[in-house]
């Protein structure tokens, strides 16, 4: 088969790659209905997280089982499914805590931009959804395999409540999904920052009650003011740059709640300036398989439409393009059909 290949800096191929097989008891092989690039993959694809050796890409996904190991027992053929980009046993430990995404066993599920996928755990990892979905929902679906899963994430972390005041720093598709997650729990005020009007007119319909265009210390200021001088009750950082930290904490009040979900690159925090700040921070990779049961069935009961993020629809094949895309800002985030 063929799937996309990270060469280097900025050369994404759809190259041939040896088909998925069943490996182990405990896996399951899907045939991909949709699958997307995902903002973290533009790190590799800049160079700024360098990659050694031709890599396989993508870490979103849902599709039907095609066949599962001896000793899967949740999922069967034909059922459409859902999973985490991390692969979890959903029994350990650190899962039972509700962080499958550091599972003492898990294993990163990184080759999904491509026509099948062998998902690992898959009892742990892969949950089916009520029937097979129309395909206008499959968009909505995928975006619960981790950026939704990832905004919720981001709200939950940052313990937004109902008539909470947030902020949510970064408009990619986490930070707005983060945006809709905050609406659904009760937030009655949410601070987007954003410059681009394309994702600002999303923003406002997942729930944003305000815009913010300033950045850094004119940023906070200007988030100060909103709030006369207190600051929010919750943050979410959606970005993962020094910058976007700094101000996602000194954006929060005494007591707030900061959470940090992109990925982070050239962050350091001052130990000082963190025992003064008075603010809770939480983050980490998204405990994705945490959210799905829920968040499916939000999606299937047409509560939410987290697929609204997708704004380019791409044949897996242009795959490069979707990358191309996103890296010069001309997409949000690209879909991407086998």
């Amino acid at each position: 088969m063929k799937g996309a290949v990270l060469h280097g800096p900025r050369d994404v191929r759809f190259d041939e790659r040896e088909a998925p097989k069943i490996e182990k008891p405990t896996d399951a092989v899907i045939r991909i209905s949709a699958t997307c690039v995902c903002g973290s993959d533009l790190w590799p694809y800049r160079g700024i997280q360098p990659v050694a050796q031709p890599t396989a890409m993508g870490h979103e996904y849902c599709g039907i089982v095609e066949e599962m190991g001896s000793a899967v027992k949740s999922v069967r053929p034909g059922q459409f499914v859902i999973g985490s980009f991390f692969a979890s046993d959903n029994t350990c430990p650190n899962c039972t805590f509700g962080y499958p995404s550091s599972c003492e066993h898990r294993e990163f599920v990184g080759t999904a931009q491509a026509p099948i996928l062998r998902v690992p755990l898959a009892d742990g990892t892969l949950v089916a959804t009520p029937g097979l979905p129309s395909e206008d929902l499959i968009p909505s679906l995928l975006a619960v395999s981790d950026v939704m899963g990832t905004g919720w994430f981001a709200a939950d972390a940052a313990n937004v409540k109902p008539g909470a005041t947030v902020v949510v720093v970064g408009d990619g598709a986490v930070g707005l999904l983060g945006i809709l997650s905050a609406k659904q729990m009760g937030a009655e005020r949410i601070i987007a920052m954003s410059r681009h009007e394309k994702r600002q007119k999303i923003a406002r319909e997942f729930g944003a009650t305000d815009i913010v265009t300033e950045r850094g210390e004119e940023g906070v200021e200007r988030i100060r003011e909103l709030t006369k001088g207190i600051g929010a009750d919750s943050v979410l950082e959606c970005v993962g740059t020094q910058e976007s930290m700094l101000q996602a904490i000194n954006s929060v009040r005494k007591g707030g709640a900061v959470s940090y979900v992109g990925v982070p690159h050239g962050v350091e925090l001052d130990g000082e300036m963190l025992f003064y700040a008075h603010v809770h921070l939480h983050g980490g990779p998204a405990p994705v398989r945490r959210f799905l049961p829920e968040l499916i069935r939000r999606v299937w009961d047409g509560k939410i439409n987290p697929g609204k993020v997708f704004d380019l629809t791409l044949p897996l094949d242009q795959v490069a393009e979707g990358y191309r895309a996103m890296d010069e800002r001309r997409a949000i985030k690209a879909l991407l059909l086998p």
